[in-house]
């Protein structure tokens, strides 16, 4: 998507309410957060998403819901070329071999880009970042803006896309989930760090390198 065509979408002003920044992440327990447990632990200060048989793409999610946010934290992919990702105004959905689905946008990283579970396709974004950012077994600092429609990221101290949702009725508060994609294999990714503002103050990314 280029910047004409992303800027062509209207803007729908952020939501008001109170700004507050806290920890998601206790760093020892999964407490706030709800997934299947056969995939999902705590160690050494981390989350662990990992299963050494093929899996269906599953997610744990916050048990609070959020609209306007800002959201940061650190992933690392320590097993498979798969990739990880966030999911945000999500609604969550129950399959037979997966109670922990969903029907939302997705930020995938390490490599930048935005996945629609709803139509099951990928998004086409504004990506300012033209040099390589992240690698794929490295740990990677996520910031994810989303304040009205729009969505900003940036990885690693860069920004590396922009997105605004035209239907306007997607756009709306829901849980927070971090992914554990779907894979033929072993895999294993893990989520740190994990920091919420909602109703962000300051309309920018606040990661960024200057």
């Amino acid at each position: 998507m280029t910047r004409e065509e992303m800027e062509a979408i209207p803007l729908v002003a952020p939501a008001k309410g109170k700004s507050v920044k806290r920890t998601l992440f206790d760093g020892t327990t999964l407490n706030g957060w709800r997934g299947n447990p056969l995939w999902w632990s705590v160690k050494d200060g981390a989350i662990v998403g990992k299963f050494h048989d093929k899996v269906p793409t599953s997610f744990l999610f916050t048990e609070e819901s959020f609209s306007d946010f800002r959201l940061t934290l650190m992933s690392k992919m320590v097993e498979s070329d798969n990739h990880a990702g966030v999911a945000f105004w999500s609604e969550i959905v129950e399959r037979p071999d997966n109670k922990f689905f969903t029907r939302g946008p997705l930020v995938v990283f390490p490599n930048p880009g935005m996945w629609d579970y709803i139509d099951a396709k990928g998004i086409r974004v504004f990506k300012p970042a033209k040099e390589k950012v992240t690698s794929q077994y490295e740990w990677v600092k996520v910031e994810i803006l989303a304040q009205g429609n729009r969505v900003r990221a940036a990885f690693n101290g860069v920004q590396v896309m922009e997105w605004r949702e035209a239907d306007h009725s997607r756009v709306k508060a829901g849980p927070i989930g971090v992914q554990l994609h779907g894979w033929t294999g072993p895999q294993e990714v893990l989520y740190k760090d994990i920091v919420v503002e909602t109703f962000p103050v300051e309309d920018r990314l606040v990661s960024l390198r200057n």
